[in-house]
């Protein structure tokens, strides 16, 4: 790599840190590479046993100092919860469980940086992926005076068993072994799986070694449950009629829905840098609250607020999944997105069996389905005569136009 002029070189460098591979191999390198401090910053989203020895094998590595930021609270409430509400999903499969946990973790690093008054942050992100542009757009947004980092677009490192020799070089203890070097993303909400024989879009993965959330839908129960979840304002407050925390609630749909197979995508997607991708995502919680929410909004929502929800959510999704989540147009799509919601709530019933969720029922004080109006027989409120006077009107400009076009080829057959 080039060296950076003496005014560019950063003076204290704080790193995303995840202690895996690229993170360890960062703190050493960063070291070398510019000779500053490096602070160690991991953002708790929900890792789980990933976060055991964190702090002393960052310090291991080299790094200065560390700091181990607990966020799971607020990144269910404020970011995967207006995910939630919205129907974000990218290319009609990925929740977004990765780009939903980006501008958080960017945050925080940000909060580190001023608070240690350091002058760089750096990143673990791919000169491939998607993560390098929503770290950088956050950053940008948050603290543009901010340098930023990313050693995979510098360093002659160019694969994770590059990445692993690297570090036996150094006496570095590694994070993993060579025969198991997935590319993972764990938080409450999902955990991804990169890499390896996923690379090939044509072979099937080895679910019963891949998959760490749950089960495939082979390995799942012969019996069915059924949960019963609780909405208010487009928001899941309980569980078969418990109030639970949101951290608790996530994780119970996680471990019930990951038994019955549920939540596993497996899909090829269209990256922002313009290529694509293939991986495949554990989400079983997520894709039960995504199932009941919506089924909520179909029985609360009129036809044409749910036809353009439908619509905007897909931009949504995409703002999320390119890394704009501190923009204008987001957060103006959560002001549509809050007055939708202030009828979505009530009870939404869901049978989950051999990796489906089937809808068993949901109610809603704020309903908009009428018995009397829905059944076949006739009522007082309907009167099946005027659905005449409506199909007249609505077909008018088309019979127009049929009109139009006949004497327009019978003016052109008379020329001829």
């Amino acid at each position: 790599m080039t060296s950076p002029s003496p005014a560019d070189a950063p003076q204290k460098v704080v790193l995303a840190y995840s202690g895996g591979l690229d993170t360890t191999v960062i703190i050493p390198w960063l070291r070398e590479h510019y000779d500053c401090p490096v602070i160690a910053v991991c953002v708790d989203v929900g890792m789980d046993g990933e976060l055991d020895g964190l702090e002393e094998r960052a310090l291991q590595s080299g790094a200065a100092k560390f700091y181990l930021q607990e966020a799971r609270e607020e990144f269910i409430t404020d970011y995967i919860y207006p995910c939630l509400r919205a129907g974000a999903v990218y290319e009609g499969e990925y929740l977004l469980g990765t780009a939903m946990a980006r501008p958080l973790i960017s945050k925080k690093l940000v909060e580190i940086a001023q608070q240690e008054q350091a002058d760089t942050i750096c990143h673990g992100a791919t000169g491939k992926g998607n993560d390098q542009v929503r770290f950088e757009l956050s950053i940008k947004a948050l603290a543009p005076e901010l340098k930023i980092i990313a050693p995979w677009r510098l360093w002659d490192i160019r694969s994770r068993e590059d990445a692993l020799d690297y570090l036996e070089a150094r006496g570095i203890a590694a994070p993993m072994k060579k025969s198991d070097s997935y590319s993972r993303d764990r938080n409450l909400f999902h955990l991804s799986h990169e890499g390896l024989d996923l690379e090939n879009p044509d072979a099937m993965p080895h679910y019963d070694q891949l998959l760490q959330i749950g089960v495939s839908p082979m390995r799942a129960p012969e019996e069915s449950v059924t949960l019963a979840l609780t909405f208010d304002k487009g928001v899941p407050t309980a569980l078969n009629g418990e109030a639970l925390s949101p951290t608790a609630l996530m994780a119970e749909l996680n471990r019930i829905g990951g038994a019955h197979g549920v939540g596993i995508t497996d899909m090829v997607e269209n990256r922002v840098v313009g290529l694509k991708a293939r991986g495949v995502y554990e989400n079983p919680g997520g894709a039960i609250l995504h199932a009941a929410h919506d089924m909520l909004e179909r029985l609360c929502l009129d036809r044409k607020t749910l036809s353009l929800k439908r619509t905007l959510s897909i931009q949504y999704a995409d703002l999320v999944y390119s890394g704009e989540w501190f923009t204008p147009l987001r957060e103006s799509l959560d002001a549509f997105v809050d007055a939708t919601q202030r009828t979505v709530s009530g009870r939404v019933k869901v049978m989950l069996y051999k990796g489906n969720i089937i809808p068993a029922g949901v109610s809603s004080p704020y309903s908009l389905y009428d018995a009397e109006l829905a059944s076949f027989a006739t009522g007082e409120l309907y009167r099946h005569s005027d659905a005449e006077g409506f199909i007249t009107l609505s077909g008018l400009p088309l019979k127009v136009r049929a009109q139009m076009l006949a004497k327009a080829a019978s003016l052109s057959h008379e020329a001829q």
